[in-house]
């Protein structure tokens, strides 16, 4: 049986450091143990059991706020997940802390400073090495607490497309002669499966916090727009085993932050793209309707943890077709080119300035390379596999755009998706670097010519007579 919510599973890729990737994989979350269904972190509510992430020990004190939330949960009539208890679960991890012992806490004015001059400083930097102009109208200083507030919106654009194919297939797996007889019971399925898809996303969105240290650290846009945002609590305890100055470390994730920034303001076209894609492959994850007809003739009012079973057992799996395997490539790829285009800008800005730009270049790549907050979130919440495979050929790739075309010419290709490298392309980066670019001066200069009219024709000197002027001419002559 998978512990793994939905049935979906985590990156295979062995860290790169070994047992001791493995160890710190554990207790960063990569570990898939039963006492944590969504894979982050150790430990934490909710682990085997749902409902205790939201009724606590159950001791007699809680008993009575325990009854009050079970009432809410079933009389939940709202879409395929209960955002009101995401946001209540998410708030009451975030208050416990995490698992080093560290709690949150509210920001204060030297924080704030902190992070305005970090991205201030940052965007500078990136003016050197990136044609895009900066994107972030602002820079905020965010609470664990407040990240959550913030970006629940954006989770509820990624997740919704994947709980109303489950939500679906919980109607549709009786006999419509059935359904009818069975309404209550279907509609109490249907706002249980909403309380659990709200619970264990609460879950993942709590202890997600965390660990992330801005807004963009999945590779999507997940805060309002142009708003850079980093979380300094997270920022001091990312930094604080690495032997690099504090300073360095939040201007390093400066960067980062308002790279991705730059490209969210001034791509247009790239959100919907990324969100497209994402809601393109949730369309082809397909149910189990054996298993889930299983649960449906056993299922017991009185024990709703066995709809959290059910999600544990396989019941959700991608589809393997044609157009799944398309609709993933296409988001991957597309992720994976978000991110690497990321690494090479900032890269390139702070290898000269900051001393340590490599050391904290390398932490963040192992840190995806052992299961980070982007692998973990996407495979347990839509079963998508981000490599980090991916994430270092896309980096090389633009790299290499950088040498061969100049910045210009690199950031180019974000004009329209159709112009950007393939997941064929990220195999062999080189040969996209040196493909024979396309020359439209010669298709700019035929339509140029077709506008002008027919009458005009290329190649004539100044004072050569027109066809038309010539027989003009010798019709005066035969006068």
């Amino acid at each position: 049986m998978s512990d793994t919510p939905f049935g979906f599973g985590l990156p295979p890729e062995e860290p790169d450091d070994g047992d001791e990737g493995k160890k710190k994989d554990q207790q960063s979350g990569g570990g898939q143990g039963p006492a944590n269904p969504f894979g982050f972190g150790p430990g934490g509510p909710g682990g085997d059991n749902p409902l205790a992430a939201m009724f606590g020990s159950l001791n007699p004190n809680d008993l009575g706020a325990a009854f009050q939330q079970l009432g809410q949960m079933l009389s939940y009539e709202g879409g395929p997940v209960n955002w009101d208890m995401a946001k209540q679960i998410a708030r009451q991890t975030v208050s416990q802390g995490t698992p080093d012992g560290t709690k949150d806490a509210s920001i204060g004015p030297a924080e704030r400073t902190q992070v305005d001059e970090a991205v201030r400083l940052a965007d500078l930097w990136l003016d050197d090495a990136t044609s895009l102009p900066s994107g972030a109208g602002s820079a905020v200083a965010w609470s664990r607490a407040e990240w959550v507030e913030a970006t629940l919106p954006v989770w509820k654009e990624l997740v919704d497309p994947v709980a109303e194919r489950v939500g679906a297939a919980m109607g549709d797996v009786l006999p419509e002669e059935m359904q009818a007889m069975a309404g209550p019971l279907l509609g109490m399925m249907r706002s249980m499966g909403g309380a659990m898809f709200g619970t264990q996303i609460g879950q993942a969105v709590g202890v997600l916090a965390g660990e992330v240290v801005g807004s963009t650290d999945i590779g999507l846009p997940l805060g309002p727009v142009g708003k850079a945002a980093l979380l300094p609590l997270n920022i001091e305890s990312f930094g604080k085993d690495l032997s690099v100055p504090q300073e360095e470390v939040r201007l390093y994730l400066a960067l980062r932050e308002a790279a991705h920034q730059r490209l969210f303001a001034h791509v247009p076209w790239l959100r919907s793209h990324l969100f497209g894609a994402v809601e393109g492959y949730a369309r082809g994850i397909k149910v189990d309707t054996a298993k889930l007809e299983d649960v449906v003739g056993q299922f017991d009012p009185q024990n709703p943890e066995e709809l959290q079973q059910a999600l544990q057992q396989g019941m959700f799996q991608p589809e393997d077709t044609p157009e799944q395997k398309a609709a993933l490539a296409r988001l991957e790829t597309a992720l994976a080119l978000v991110e690497g285009w990321v690494d090479a800008v900032v890269h390139s800005a702070a290898k000269p300035r900051l001393s340590s730009a490599d050391a904290l270049r390398e932490t963040l790549r192992r840190r995806r390379a052992t299961g980070g907050p982007a692998e973990q979130t996407f495979a347990t919440l839509i079963g998508l596999e981000l490599r980090p495979r991916r994430l270092r050929d896309a980096s090389r790739l633009w790299a290499s755009l950088t040498d061969a075309r100049g910045v210009d010419g690199r950031d180019g290709l974000w004009a329209h998706p159709d112009m950007l490298p393939t997941a064929s392309d990220l195999d062999d980066p080189d040969g996209f670097v040196h493909r024979e670019q396309l020359d439209f001066s010669e298709l700019d200069k035929m339509l140029g010519e077709a506008a002008s009219g027919p009458s005009e024709k290329p190649n004539l000197t100044k004072d050569e007579p027109r066809d038309d002027e010539k027989g003009e001419e010798k019709g005066d002559d035969d006068k």
